[in-house]
């Protein structure tokens, strides 16, 4: 992780400020609370109680199923800088727990940059010689002279951590070698970590049989879009699936800052085979992890069982506009985590390998159906949902009979406020090269010059079918294409709360039949106060 340096000059001039001054203020052991009813708030994606957030990091099941999510985060104001380990729990991946900070830099002016957490239950630490469910923690530090790499350990599942004596445990002398990624190789019974020489655009691949004494390995070097650094990699096993097929295969995520073909910061992932020291990708093809624009850094949860898909989330904004986007001014916090996603890999006729990204388990988050209809061919279905108070909706459209040729017609999705007419609208095309769009411009709340407000797909439609859902929460979009095959994620900041939704489909052939639903989804936040309305602080403790 290493922040835009224009995006903190422009951050630099907002006015609103987190509620503590300095490192000295900020609770050690305590929860910081926060303010979670607020207009632009997401209710079922993760967002941090005040402050700054950006990459995920750290994230990991444990032993007692209870999810961990560590992050980027300065508690000290809503830009980034003065980089700590936030943390919050969960047991469903929607309902989080705001616990205390897991990691605090050593100095003003240091920083705890991003890492990764595993579970080391035969030891090879020697940290845990009376427990199997010890948790340790890979991270950068960021000084002014170097990123080293450094590791600490809980004996807590992962609340509280001390630092390893010896750190740093990697030191190459270098400004630029940061986001170590580590998992267990079984067949070499060794951790392999994958971390960026991010301006050398290099991943390089570390073994070691103790998390503490390190080998360089090989290096993954100069693959798909380069940008200006590589940043925040991660080298991990991950389902294959199609037809007739599940086996196990590889999957290097790298992500990009800037130089996104929308600008800014994108994740881009690599198929591949790994033999414990050297990673080698199915091709050199770019293939890009989502296509809107708020989606970076995404990455697994250490510890889910092999042969389940992965389970992921990633940071929901871009490093063009995220520490000056109005949350901040307005309610004292910038940027959301996305949803949890399922993951594997399939192959696609002609497009090729894909990674399925599709919500984890959104039905756990359902409230109650404000609308549904087994056919809206040639016409529509709308809901208003003013009176919903989590202002979070998930929709559906699923289309079956489609010609095989010279299909035509639409299918179409708007969000509308009834109070100021903004909206985000998207859309789908039948015929033609089968294009998908979303339009985020018609919302007047933030403008910025990077906050690019058009983005498009193309969709192939298999056997005569083609699926659309997602989830709109506040102020954030994520659509799925066909169970994931596609997916987008994209921060939008209306003045008034969009309230109205209207599904629709229009110039269909005679066969073509449409099912459609509007859910409303629950508020995970409300009804849990501890320090105020909406508010929310984390067990095992209480706020402050």
């Amino acid at each position: 992780m290493l922040f835009s340096s224009t995006a903190v000059l422009l951050g630099a001039m907002a006015v609103a400020r987190a509620q503590y001054p300095n490192n000295e203020a900020v609770p050690k052991g305590q929860p910081i609370p926060g303010d979670y009813t607020g207009a632009l708030r997401p209710q079922i994606h993760y967002s941090p109680p005040q402050g700054f957030m950006n990459d995920p990091n750290g994230m990991f099941r444990d032993s007692s199923g209870v999810w961990h999510l560590y992050y980027q985060y300065n508690p000290t104001d809503i830009v980034a800088g003065n980089q700590h380990w936030g943390h919050a729990t969960s047991r469903d991946l929607y309902t989080w727990e705001n616990q205390p900070i897991a990691l605090f830099p050593d100095a003003t002016g240091d920083g705890v940059f991003s890492g990764s957490c595993v579970i080391d239950p035969q030891n090879t630490s020697g940290f845990f010689p009376n427990t199997t469910d010890g948790v340790v923690a890979i991270y950068t530090y960021n000084t002014v002279q170097e990123q080293t790499q450094r590791i600490a350990y809980s004996y807590d599942n992962g609340y509280t951590f001390t630092e390893f004596e010896g750190n740093p445990v990697i030191s190459i002398g270098s400004t630029q070698f940061r986001d170590p990624k580590v998992i267990w190789h079984e067949p070499t019974k060794k951790w392999v970590m994958s971390i960026s020489y991010s301006q050398e655009f290099a991943v390089g691949i570390f073994t070691s049989p103790d998390l503490k004494a390190w080998e360089h390995a090989s290096n993954f070097s100069y693959y798909g879009l380069l940008g200006l650094q590589y940043e925040v990699p991660a080298l991990v096993q991950i389902p294959y699936r199609d037809a007739d097929t599940v086996e196990q295969m590889w999957i290097m995520l790298l992500s990009i800052n800037p130089g996104a073909p929308q600008g800014g910061s994108i994740t881009q992932f690599f198929p591949g085979d790994f033999n414990g020291t050297h990673f080698t990708a199915v091709d050199s093809a770019a293939r890009i992890a989502d296509f809107g624009k708020d989606n970076y850094a995404g990455g697994p949860f250490y510890g889910t069982p092999e042969g389940e898909n992965l389970v992921s989330i990633a940071w929901a904004s871009n490093w063009q506009y995220s520490q000056i986007v109005p949350t901040g001014e307005k309610e004292k916090f910038r940027s959301a985590m996305s949803l949890p996603r399922e993951n594997y890999l399939t192959n696609m006729t002609r497009t090729g390998w894909t990674l399925v990204s599709k919500p984890y388990k959104i039905e756990t988050v359902f409230d109650k159906p404000l609308a549904t209809s087994d056919n809206i061919a040639n016409g529509s279905l709308s809901a208003n949902y003013s009176t919903a108070g989590s202002g979070a909706i998930y929709f559906q459209i699923n289309a079956t009979g489609i010609p095989s040729a010279n299909a035509t017609g639409t299918a179409n999705f708007t969000f509308e406020s009834s109070v100021s007419g903004e909206s985000v609208r998207g859309g789908f095309y039948f015929g033609g090269d089968v294009p998908f769009w979303i339009d985020r411009g018609d919302v007047d709340g933030f403008e910025n010059p990077f906050f690019t407000d058009k983005f498009s797909t193309n969709n192939l439609i298999s056997n005569g079918q083609w699926r659309m859902e997602g989830v709109i929460d506040r102020s954030i979009i994520e659509v799925f294409l066909d169970g994931g095959n596609q997916s987008a994620t994209l921060t939008f900041f209306p003045t008034q709360r969009l309230d109205m939704v209207r599904l629709a489909t229009g110039d269909l052939d005679t066969d073509v039949q449409v099912s459609a639903a509007i859910w409303e989804l629950k508020s995970t936040w409300a009804g849990r106060d501890t320090d105020g309305e909406g508010s929310s602080c984390g067990q095992p403790v209480t706020c402050p």
